[in-house]
């Protein structure tokens, strides 16, 4: 938790940039019902029915110092699916960066290692050395800022009945458009000062276990 709060305070380095990425379900759900037979002073109403066309996984990487995010749609989240994402990431963003810091979970399929699922030994080694992660503590996950644009995504796209992977993918890649181009950010304000007050009692039971 100290060492991603640490990442947010720093001030803004281009060789050294700072990106928050995550992945969130998808799930492709159709309106199947019709409308109810209409009767005087009623409202318009629909049979409460849905078929459920499969799910699919949303990747996201937010660079909030920017106001820049990365989408992919994918119809799965596995190693392989982290690997293509973050080497797409390195070779269309900040490609002259000596390094990119990257807060992220602690997901099994976010290591380096997934790098050598889809990339010979020697690329996966040079693509790994471009990324410095920093990971979220266990339960902590809402250190990740990625998060706060996954929760602007909902209502648009991910909270409502999309029933094609097309269709969403469509409308995830336009949101995150007008988003760049608005250069929407997040303000965050849990600096380590408070958070240190804040939590005081845990750093107590810290150092009493020790």
């Amino acid at each position: 938790m100290e060492d991603v709060r640490y990442q947010y305070q720093l001030p803004y380095d281009p060789l050294h940039p700072w990106i928050c990425c995550d992945e969130r379900p998808g799930f492709l759900i159709e309106d199947v019902g019709a409308i109810l037979p209409l009767s005087p002073g009623k409202a318009k109403r629909y049979h409460y029915e849905y078929a459920k066309n499969g799910a699919c996984w949303v990747f996201l990487a937010f660079e909030p110092q920017t106001g820049f995010r990365y989408v992919e749609v994918r119809a799965r989240r596995t190693a392989v699916d982290y690997a293509a994402c973050m080497k797409t990431l390195s070779e269309l963003h900040d490609p002259h960066a000596a390094s990119i810091r990257l807060v992220q979970d602690n997901l099994h399929t976010h290591t380096p290692g997934s790098f050598s699922e889809v990339l010979a030994p020697e690329q996966a080694f040079e693509l790994a050395q471009r990324f410095a992660p920093h990971y979220t503590p266990p339960k902590g996950s809402w250190l990740n800022m990625a998060e706060i644009e996954f929760s602007a995504l909902s209502n648009p796209c991910l909270d409502r009945r999309i029933p094609a992977f097309d269709t969403l993918h469509r409308e995830v890649l336009a949101w995150a458009d007008k988003r760049n181009r608005e250069r929407k950010t997040v303000s965050w304000r849990f600096a380590q000062k408070d958070a240190r007050n804040k939590l005081q009692r845990h750093y107590h039971k810290v150092q009493k276990f020790n």
